[in-house]
């Protein structure tokens, strides 16, 4: 039997179409997945993300242990709040997953991928030899994210006036603690919007009061079209533990600034950056095709300097077209896709396509 989040009954209740997701019950969506897509970028929509796994790393030693696990340096979190998105490398310097860490009152706050949960957990364990550490997995915390350009004015009508003002004045990448309640400034879609991480006890009410403000409910098939426009990985296709963060577009979650902190992984990512820089390691770029036609994960993709393959494909609600990640070669100026049989030239772009609603690319 797969697992369910508190809010399973919600997503019956509202009829979600629920699917397998890596184990869990999950909504793909509650009717269409466009409308679900469009209410994000106009207004606000809420998603389930209580899938992902929450561990707290606290003790002596944890701000160390996270410099040495962690490709990002958590040093730079020098405040209770500041949140960081990092890496966790493997010793070849591959991704073994992406995460957030946040600095909380007690130590340190992690959330990571559900389809990586039992791995992150033991890799965790396996690398606190000499470090004084405790590491505790939070399976009784749900987390909610409420996202759009008028999600934080519907979040203060939910809280109280002091609350309110906490989360106004949050910046990105900012959270804060309300007893047992974190809420963040961070998400998954390029737009304004907060993560609540809560006990499992208070997600139900936070869901349904939210919906009754007008907030609509979002399921994982527009999470990944609103993701995917917003150049945003997901875990299993664009980074896994083949692929170095060199080529899934996360050099600037990598911390070298010190170079007496010793990070598993580094002296492989040191050796991936001389490859790369002789064309022998790719790059991720954003594709955009705008003419009619589709660009669809897994397919080949041939560039002027070799082939290369779409990590994340499909039809942008907001530009009505279509876009792409795609892994290439490192000096690529031009490529073609074949499309309906005929190979067709897409432009190749920065990849970011959308933010705050709007196009971003040239």
């Amino acid at each position: 039997m797969n697992k369910r989040t508190p809010l399973y009954q919600q997503h019956v209740n509202h009829e979600g179409k629920i699917i397998d997701f890596c184990g869990w019950d999950m909504p793909v969506n509650y009717g269409s997945q466009i409308q679900e897509h469009n209410s994000v970028r106009e207004s606000a929509g809420i998603f389930d993300v209580s899938h992902m796994t929450v561990v707290d790393v606290s003790g002596e030693d944890a701000r160390e242990y996270l410099r040495y696990i962690l490709a990002n340096d958590v040093a730079k979190l020098d405040k209770v709040g500041q949140a960081l998105y990092s890496a966790m490398l493997n010793h070849d310097g591959h991704v073994l997953d992406d995460l957030i860490v946040y600095r909380i009152k007690s130590g340190y706050r992690l959330v990571t991928n559900c389809a990586t949960r039992q791995k992150d957990l033991r890799w965790l364990i396996q690398n606190t030899d000499g470090f004084r550490v405790s590491i505790q997995e939070k399976s009784r915390l749900a987390i909610i994210a409420i996202h759009g350009p008028e999600s934080i004015t519907k979040c203060c009508e939910l809280l109280s006036t002091e609350n309110a003002r906490m989360i106004r004045e949050l910046k990105y990448f900012q959270g804060a603690e309300a007893g047992n309640w974190l809420i963040a400034r961070t998400g998954y879609t390029g737009e304004l919007g907060l993560e609540f991480i809560i006990p499992d006890e208070d997600a139900p009410r936070l869901w349904d009061q939210s919906i009754e403000l007008g907030v609509t409910p979002i399921g994982l098939g527009a999470r990944d079209t609103l993701r995917l426009e917003a150049g945003m990985n997901l875990y299993g296709q664009e980074m896994d533990e083949s692929i170095s963060p060199l080529s899934a577009n996360m050099e600037k979650t990598i911390a070298y600034e010190h170079p007496n902190r010793e990070f598993i992984g580094k002296p492989a990512l040191i050796a991936h950056s001389e490859l790369q820089k002789a064309g022998k390691i790719p790059v991720l770029k954003g594709l955009v095709l705008e003419k009619r036609g589709m660009l669809r994960t897994g397919q080949k993709v041939l560039t002027d300097s070799g082939e290369g393959l779409i990590t994340s494909g499909g039809f942008s609600p907001t530009l009505k077209h279509s876009i792409a990640l795609a892994r290439i070669p490192v000096s690529s100026s031009s490529c073609e896709v074949e499309v309906r049989g005929i190979s067709t030239p897409v432009r190749i772009v920065e990849p970011n396509f959308v933010r705050f609603g709007k196009r971003v690319f040239e």
